[in-house]
C-alpha cells in the first residue's frame, strides 16, 4: 500500500527505488502492524551499511507512509544526488552547529504533520565489529520528548550483503536476502513532561537502542553483545582499542 498524494519527485523516487529494490533484495518484513496510520510517529533504526536506508524506506513505503530521514549534510552536498534528496523531503543535518537545531525542528514539525520520521541514533556505521548496534546519539530522544510522538524501534539485518562497511566493497547479486523488523512503541512515559537533561536524554538513547539490539537478535540469533561506545576513530580502528563495549549501557540494560 503505497502513500497517498505525493509528489512528482517522491513519485518518481519511488517508481525507480521500489522496483529495483525487489529485484535486488529479498525482503522479508515483520512488525508493520506496530506503524502507526494515524499519527505521525519516530522510526529508530540501527546502522550497519550505507546500503540499509534503502530496504528501510521499501518497508516504510510499502506500508503506506513516506519516510523522511535525517542524513549527513555531506551528503546533501553531492552533485544531483544533494539537490534529489532534498525534492523527496529528505532532511540534511550539520553535526555540532546550529542548523543541527534546526534540522530537529524540521522534523519534529514532520512528525505533527503526520509524517514517519526515521533516525539512525548511531549517528554513522556501526564500528563494533560484528555488525552489533553501538550506543546512539541524542536526537531522537529529543524529538521523542518534545512531540510525544511513538517511537518504534527497528531492526534490519543483510544490508551488509550488498555494501559492507568493514570491507568498504560493492557487491552486485539478485534477491539479496534483506529483513526488517518493527517492534511496538516504546514506553517512554516515565520521561514524559521531565526536563531533557543529558542524563534523560542518555537514558531514553539507551533505551531505544537496547530494544534495536534485542530485535536484530532475534534476526540473528544468539546472545546480543552490549552496545558498544565509539569514539571517533577512522575506519580502520572499527576493531582496535578506539572502541569497546559500553558499560554504562550493560547497567542499564535491566531499566529497558
Amino acid at each position: 500500500m503505497a502513500p497517498r498524494r505525493l509528489g512528482f519527485w517522491q513519485t518518481l523516487a519511488a517508481w525507480i527505488v521500489i522496483p529495483t529494490m525487489h529485484v535486488w533484495t529479498r525482503p522479508t518484513w515483520r512488525g508493520a502492524e506496530h506503524l502507526p496510520k494515524d499519527r505521525g510517529f519516530i522510526l529508530v533504526v540501527n546502522h550497519s551499511s550505507h546500503f540499509d536506508p534503502l530496504p528501510v524506506a521499501d518497508f516504510v513505503y510499502c506500508n503506506g507512509v513516506w519516510p523522511r530521514f535525517l542524513g549527513k549534510a555531506s551528503i546533501f552536498r553531492i552533485p544531483v544526488v544533494g539537490a534529489w534528496l532534498k525534492e523527496i523531503k529528505q532532511v540534511p543535518v550539520e553535526r555540532g552547529t546550529l542548523d543541527a537545531a534546526r534540522s530537529v525542528e524540521v522534523l519534529v514539525a514532520a512528525v505533527r504533520e503526520g509524517g514517519a520520521v526515521v533516525v539512525y541514533p548511531e549517528g554513522t556505521t556501526t564500528r563494533q565489529p560484528d555488525l552489533w548496534p553501538m550506543r546512539g546519539k541524542t536526537g531522537a530522544a529529543r524529538i521523542a520528548l518534545i512531540t510525544g510522538a511513538p517511537v518504534i524501534p527497528v531492526a534490519q539485518w543483510g544490508a551488509h550483503r550488498v555494501f559492507d562497511p568493514r570491507d568498504g566493497k560493492f557487491r552486485f547479486g539478485l534477491r539479496m536476502p534483506v529483513t526488517v523488523v518493527a517492534g511496538p512503541p516504546l514506553n517512554l512515559s516515565r520521561w514524559a513532561g521531565v526536563e531533557p537533561t543529558r542524563a534523560v536524554l542518555d537514558e531514553i538513547t539507551d533505551t531505544m537502542m537496547l530494544a534495536i539490539r534485542d530485535l536484530l537478535a532475534e534476526i540473528r540469533g544468539g546472545t546480543p553483545p552490549p552496545l558498544w561506545q565509539y569514539s571517533a576513530a577512522p575506519r580502520g580502528g572499527r576493531a582496535g582499542a578506539a572502541s569497546e563495549p559500553a558499560p554504562s549501557a550493560g547497567e542499564r540494560e535491566g531499566q529497558a
